[in-house]
C-alpha cells in the first residue's frame, strides 16, 4: 500500500477558465463584495455627516440669532429710539452696522403693529412684518424658520421692554439668517467631509485588496462553488471510506477523524483539539503517531483490535504541519491467520508424524528382515504404546476438539525439534463454551513462546502444560524450562521479543500481545513469573457449564 499523503497544493476545481466560468475566484467574489458594501456604508455615512452639518449649522444660526436679538433688545439706544419720534433715522444706521459685523441676512425692529422701522431694503420700511410675533408680544424671545420677504430663514423675534420695565412690551426685534446663508455654510465644510469619506472609501479599498489577496493565496484561486463541492466530495468521503482516517498538527493535536477511525480507536465524544496522549490508545500506538515518522502497515494491538497503521508527514508547500494516519482492520484477518497457523502447525505435526512413523517402519522392515521378528514387535509395540499414551491422555483431558487437536500438533512439533511437551496428567477440562480461535490464540501462542524459550536454555529442554477447571474458570498454566523474561512488564507489548534482531512491526513480538488481547475480550486475567523457566498463567470464565471432571 502506498503511504498516504496530503492534497497537493492544486486541488481538484477544474481549470483556471472554468473556474471564471463559475463565477470567477471567492478572493475576486469577496473584493467585489466588500467595495460594494464599503461604497454604500462610505455614501450612507457622508450622508449623515452632511445632515448633521446642516443641522448643526442651523442650531449655530439660530443661536447666533437669538443671541444677537436679545443683545439689540436689552440695548438703552434701542429703548430710547423706538419710543422716539423717529426711530427709522435712529435705528437703521446702528442695526445696519451690527448686521455687517455680525454677518446676518437681516435685522428689523418694528412696532407692536409690525410696522418695521429697519430693514436690509430700504423699500421695506414701513411696510408689516411677516412672520410671527405673538410670542414676543406676550413678553418671550422665540426662534423659527420661516419664509419672509428674503426667503426662508431661520429667525429669532424678542421684545423689547420699555426702560426700566420687564414686562412692558413697547416694540419687537428680529434677527435672521437666510437658509441660503446656512447653504453656503454647509457648502464650506462640504470638502472636508467629502475628504474624510474619500480617505475611509481609499483606506477600506486597500484593505479589502489585501484581505483579497491573502485570501486568493489561501484558496488556491477556488471559486465559491468549487470550495463547496471540495466540501461535499471531502465530507462525503470520509464519512464513506472503510479506512480510519486521522490529522495530526504538529503539535500531535486531532484535527480531524472520522467515522471509521473513531469505531476502531473506540473514541468517544468529540475529540478533535485534543493530543494523541489523552486518547487512551496503547502505548505502542501513541508512541507511532507522536513520533509523526513514515510507517508502512505497521501491526498495532489495541484494546479488542488488531490494527494496520499507516503514516506520512504531511508536507504541503514543502514545510511538515503534522500527519495524516491511516487505520485498516486487521482483527478478522489475524483471526483467520491464526487458524491458519494452526492448520499449518497441524499439517507440520502430520507431516513430523508421518516421517517418525516412516522412520519407525523401516526399523520395523529392517529388525524383520535380519530375522529378528520378536525385538520387531518389541519396538513397534513400545513405539505405538508411547504415542498412545499422549493421544489418550489428551483427548482423555481434553474435551474442546479444537485445543486437543493443538495439543496434539504442537506435541509433534516440539517433539521434532528437541523439546518434550508434558501435560499434567491432573489435566481436566470439560467444553468451556469460550471461542475456539481465541484457545487457539491463547494456549497456541504460549506454546509457541515456551518451546522457543526451552530450545534457548540448556537441556533437558521441557514445557509444562497444565490445564483444569475452578470456580466457574478455566485455569491455564505454561512452564518452561528457558532463561526466563527479563522484563516482565513489557512482555504483552506489541514489538516485545526475545528472538533475534529482525524487522518489527509486521508481525515480530505480535504474539503475546494478541495472548493479552484474547484474554482481554474474553473476561480474564494473564500473568507470568520471570524465571528463569518462565511460568504464564491464563484464567478465564467459563461461558456454559463445566463438563464432568475426571
Amino acid at each position: 500500500m502506498r503511504s498516504p499523503v496530503l492534497p497537493t497544493r492544486r486541488p481538484p476545481g477544474g481549470t483556471a477558465r472554468g473556474r471564471r466560468r463559475e463565477g470567477g475566484s471567492l478572493a475576486r467574489q469577496l473584493l467585489a463584495l466588500q467595495a460594494l458594501v464599503l461604497l454604500v456604508v462610505v455614501a450612507a455615512l457622508g450622508w449623515v455627516a452632511v445632515d448633521r452639518a446642516r443641522a448643526a449649522v442651523e442650531d449655530r444660526a439660530g443661536n447666533q440669532s437669538r443671541s444677537i436679538a436679545e443683545t439689540i433688545a436689552d440695548s438703552p439706544l434701542v429703548r430710547e429710539a423706538v419710543v422716539g419720534t423717529d426711530p427709522t433715522a435712529v435705528l437703521q444706521p446702528y442695526v445696519e452696522q451690527v448686521r455687517a459685523d455680525t454677518d446676518t441676512s437681516f435685522i428689523t425692529v418694528m412696532a407692536l403693529d409690525r410696522t418695521r422701522f429697519t430693514h436690509p431694503d430700504p423699500d421695506q420700511i414701513g411696510q408689516p412684518f411677516v412672520g410671527t410675533i405673538a410670542p414676543a408680544l406676550a413678553g418671550r424671545a422665540f426662534t423659527e424658520t420661516y419664509t419672509g420677504t428674503l426667503g426662508p430663514s431661520v429667525r429669532t423675534v424678542a421684545p423689547i421692554f420699555a426702560t426700566g420695565s420687564s414686562t412692558q412690551v413697547v416694540a419687537l426685534v428680529s434677527v435672521g439668517i437666510t437658509v441660503a446663508a446656512i447653504g453656503d455654510d454647509v457648502a464650506a465644510a462640504l470638502p472636508g467631509v467629502l475628504g474624510v469619506a474619500a480617505a475611509v472609501l481609499g483606506v477600506g479599498a486597500l484593505g479589502s485588496w489585501l484581505i483579497s489577496r491573502r485570501l486568493r493565496r489561501q484558496t488556491h484561486g477556488l471559486g465559491a462553488a468549487p470550495l463547496a463541492r471540495m466540501l461535499e466530495y471531502y465530507d462525503a468521503v470520509l464519512h464513506a471510506v472503510r479506512e480510519g482516517l486521522l490529522l495530526l498538527d504538529g503539535d500531535r493535536t486531532v484535527q480531524l477523524v472520522n467515522d471509521e477511525a473513531r469505531r476502531l480507536l473506540d473514541l468517544h465524544g468529540d475529540v478533535t483539539g485534543k493530543r494523541v496522549d489523552e486518547l487512551g490508545l496503547s502505548p505502542e500506538l501513541v508512541a507511532t503517531l507522536s513520533q509523526q515518522r513514515l510507517a508502512v502497515d505497521e501491526v498495532h494491538v489495541t484494546g479488542s483490535r488488531v490494527l494496520v497503521v499507516n503514516q506520512a508527514p504531511a508536507t504541503p508547500a514543502g514545510g511538515s504541519v503534522g500527519a495524516v494516519v491511516t487505520l485498516r482492520d486487521h482483527t478478522d484477518l489475524q483471526a483467520l491467520t491464526g487458524e491458519l497457523d494452526s492448520v499449518r502447525a497441524f499439517a507440520e505435526s502430520l507431516r513430523a508424524q508421518a516421517h517418525e512413523a516412516a522412520n519407525r517402519l523401516h526399523t520395523t522392515v529392517s529388525l524383520v528382515e535380519l530375522g529378528r521378528s520378536a525385538d520387531a514387535v518389541e519396538f513397534a509395540t513400545a513405539e505405538l504404546a508411547l504415542a498412545q499414551q499422549l493421544t489418550d491422555r489428551v483427548v482423555g483431558a481434553v474435551e474442546e476438539p479444537v485445543l486437543a487437536a493443538l495439543l496434539l500438533g504442537k506435541a509433534a512439533t516440539a517433539h521434532e525439534r528437541g523439546v518434550t511437551l508434558e501435560v499434567d496428567p491432573s489435566s481436566s477440562v470439560g467444553s468451556t463454551g469460550i471461542p475456539g480461535g481465541d484457545l487457539v490464540t491463547i494456549v497456541g501462542n504460549l506454546l509457541d513462546n515456551a518451546i522457543d524459550a526451552a530450545l534457548a536454555g540448556d537441556p533437558p529442554r521441557e514445557v509444562q502444560l497444565a490445564l483444569w477447571e475452578a470456580d466457574g474458570r478455566l485455569e491455564l498454566r505454561v512452564e518452561d524450562t528457558g532463561p526466563g523474561v527479563p522484563d516482565p512488564d513489557a512482555v504483552f507489548r506489541r514489538g516485545w521479543s526475545t528472538k533475534a534482531d529482525g524487522p518489527r512491526g509486521n508481525g515480530r513480538g505480535l504474539g503475546l500481545a494478541l495472548v493479552a488481547q484474547a484474554v482481554k475480550r474474553n473476561g480474564g486475567t494473564v500473568s507470568v513469573r520471570p524465571g528463569p523457566g518462565a511460568e504464564f498463567r491464563v484464567s478465564l470464565p467459563l461461558r456454559s457449564p463445566a463438563g464432568a471432571t475426571r
